[in-house]
């Protein structure tokens, strides 16, 4: 019998263990399994051919060698998604067995140079395979490794004849994991994507992700409100935002500077406090707390040990690849009570869990 719930927060794998392998790999994943994760998060975007495939984002150069392959040279084409411009290769322009034979290279190579030296070992990989691995080390472990699957771009990919959850119906079904499975997390920056999870059956948790700042794009795209403007990011997490989700979804998972990355000077602290109290915007501890009276669970991303995506007072030194004080970063996050966190090396979100559970 598999063990029962994890110590709170839950500590996610950010895509794998991407602080170590190159991130949304077989050795990532298996990587994060080792090193003792409650659960690990893969990113979803759809092939032309409708498969599931594990990347940051639907567009590839970054996080593969694709533009190193001469036979995919034509492919490259510049794209809106989401209302933003880009250029390079993307996913619904390739069957998946044109993609399974790339190779994936670390995103974020100048700070993580290490990782960067697996560049080129590993294959991309599709839902399908981390499901099958997630059973596997599931059953090895003999506890629950748990499955929260983000949904990149649903709209893009709805208006491409792609509906993402669709396609991760199927997947789910193929894959044998019940609509009921307690194990999944689904997570969406767009409201309509967990409304279509639910309205398929597809149980689980639904998490509502939330940017630092802009509107979800599905609303953007609609234009959904009385006055024709699209709710904000920062109308779902005040009180009355956070009380209007409860039933809708069953938590936010929200970009760690609205926790630990806002206002430094007990001016601007004030002045935070203020909009608070106005009905504006809800940071830190009031965030959770008022998430938890609503019924929601609260998640933070992304946890990360470098300089460069530490708050200020927590660098140390002036190399941005270099490791600040990471440790004080998270037990500070965790101290807010929140449910669960995203790191990019799971196994300093294990030892953060130890040293605040002492404190």
């Amino acid at each position: 019998m598999l063990a029962g719930p994890a110590e709170r927060p839950l500590v996610i794998g950010h895509r794998g263990a991407p602080g170590y392998r190159p991130e949304h790999t077989e050795a990532s994943y298996r990587l994060a399994f080792a090193l003792g994760v409650d659960a690990v998060e893969p990113d979803l975007v759809a092939t032309r051919d409708g498969v599931l495939v594990l990347r940051h984002e639907n567009e590839i150069s970054g996080t593969t060698d694709v533009a190193s392959r001469a036979e995919f040279a034509s492919r490259r084409t510049t794209r809106e998604v989401d209302g933003t411009a880009l250029t390079g290769w993307f996913t619904e322009d390739f069957t998946w067995a044109e993609l399974s034979t790339l190779r994936a290279t670390e995103r974020l190579g100048g700070v993580r140079q290490h990782s960067a030296t697996f560049d080129g070992r590993y294959p991309i990989i599709r839902f399908r395979d981390l499901l099958a691995m997630l059973d596997a080390a599931s059953d090895d472990s003999g506890r629950d490794i748990r499955l929260v699957a983000e949904f990149k771009h649903a709209t893009h990919f709805e208006g491409l004849g792609l509906p993402l959850d669709e396609l991760f119906a199927a997947e789910l079904a193929a894959g044998g994991w019940g609509r009921g499975d307690g194990r999944l997390i689904s997570e969406s920056f767009e409201p309509t994507l967990l409304e279509r999870l639910r309205d398929r059956g597809i149980a689980g948790t639904k998490v509502l992700l939330v940017e630092d700042r802009g509107a979800p794009w599905d609303l953007v795209a609609t234009a959904g409100s009385a006055d024709g403007r699209p709710r904000t990011y920062d109308s779902f997490v005040t009180e009355e935002g956070l009380l209007g989700l409860a039933g809708a979804v069953d938590g936010v998972s929200v970009g760690k500077s609205r926790l630990v990355g806002g206002p430094r000077s007990s001016t601007d602290v004030a002045s935070a406090a203020r909009r608070a109290a106005n009905g504006g915007p809800l940071t830190g501890s009031d965030l959770v707390d008022a998430a938890h009276a609503a019924g929601l669970a609260v998640y933070t991303w992304t946890l990360r040990p470098e300089n460069r995506f530490l708050a200020q007072p927590n660098r140390r030194g002036t190399a941005r690849a270099a490791w600040g004080d990471w440790l004080g970063e998270f037990t500070r996050i965790i101290g807010t009570g929140l449910d669960g966190i995203f790191l990019d090396h799971p196994d300093l979100g294990i030892e953060a869990r130890r040293v605040a559970a002492g404190a």
